[in-house]
């Protein structure tokens, strides 16, 4: 409820429209490129991936993007690629997101990875505190 005057104009009311559908990429890579890349793959296949494979999940504090590379590297540069572009379907995204891994430079993912390197130090120095850029 909003209290105003009796002669005050009456607030525009605005058209809503359907907000875009969210998909989900999962993506694990190196230095090298992409290792592995799913749309829609969900939590609990994650974990039983990881666990397949033996690899270990680094601990760090919680709400610290600059240590997670996928985060600080990655995702930036992926949604700029896809700033403006509508989709007709959720197919025509999933070929667009494949398109733009496959065409990234390995020297792309190799900076991302080297740079981690920096930033845990940084975690180190601040005893595991949150890491500002």
């Amino acid at each position: 409820m909003t209290w105003k005057h009796p002669s005050s104009p009456f607030a525009k009311k605005f058209k809503v429209q359907r907000s875009a559908a969210k998909v989900m990429a999962t993506v694990f890579w190196n230095a090298k490129g992409v290792i592995l890349l799913d749309i829609l793959l969900q939590a609990n296949l994650t974990q039983q991936w990881l666990q397949r494979y033996g690899w270990e999940i680094l601990p760090h504090p919680a709400h610290s993007p600059d240590l997670a590379p996928s985060d600080f590297h990655l995702f930036g540069p992926l949604k700029r690629h896809l700033g403006g572009m509508a989709f007709e379907t959720e197919d025509d995204l999933i070929s667009e997101l494949r398109n733009w891994f496959d065409n990234l430079d390995v020297d792309f993912f190799r900076v991302g990875i080297n740079s981690l390197l920096s930033r845990w130090q940084k975690c180190i120095d601040l005893h595991g505190d949150y890491v500002e850029k």
